[in-house]
């Protein structure tokens, strides 16, 4: 019968997914940060977020693209776009945004945001915002005026 915590995992989620593994004192590491350790130091609930893995996936999700197109000899173009819905916290955008992207928005209040990292410099000279709302309430006329 399989009845620890590690089983649990293993048997829900095909434990260990990429990125993590269990150390030689089987506690959970996330891209060799020790998992314990950090909830040793500020407790539970816990959210991680690292960095690095967002300009992986956003390289991966371009290198897919780039053999797609290369196998099916498209000459089309593709431009990678951060959904700033997936995470809005300004450091993360800030990182997504170190890799060549654009972003997209349906939500007003991300359009702060963007505005925010006009005023830091932190958007690159070219860049294209896509905006996906729906409804013309959301975003309020004027509201793009950097």
């Amino acid at each position: 019968m399989n009845n620890s915590y590690n089983d649990l995992v293993n048997q829900t989620f095909h434990f260990p997914q990429e990125d993590f593994h269990l150390n030689d004192d089987k506690y959970l590491e996330f891209n060799g940060v020790d998992i314990k350790a950090i909830i040793d130091k500020y407790g539970t609930p816990l959210k991680l977020t690292y960095l690095p893995k967002i300009g992986m996936q956003i390289n991966k999700a371009k290198q897919m693209f780039a053999n797609a197109f290369k196998k099916y000899k498209y000459e089309g173009s593709y431009n990678y776009c951060y959904c700033t819905k997936s995470s809005h916290f300004s450091f993360i955008v800030e990182e997504a945004l170190n890799h060549d992207i654009h972003l997209e928005t349906s939500y007003s209040y991300d359009i702060e945001i963007i505005k925010k990292l006009y005023e830091k410099k932190k958007l690159p000279k070219t860049f294209t915002l896509f905006v996906t709302a729906t409804n013309k309430k959301v975003i309020p006329a004027g509201l793009l005026t950097c």
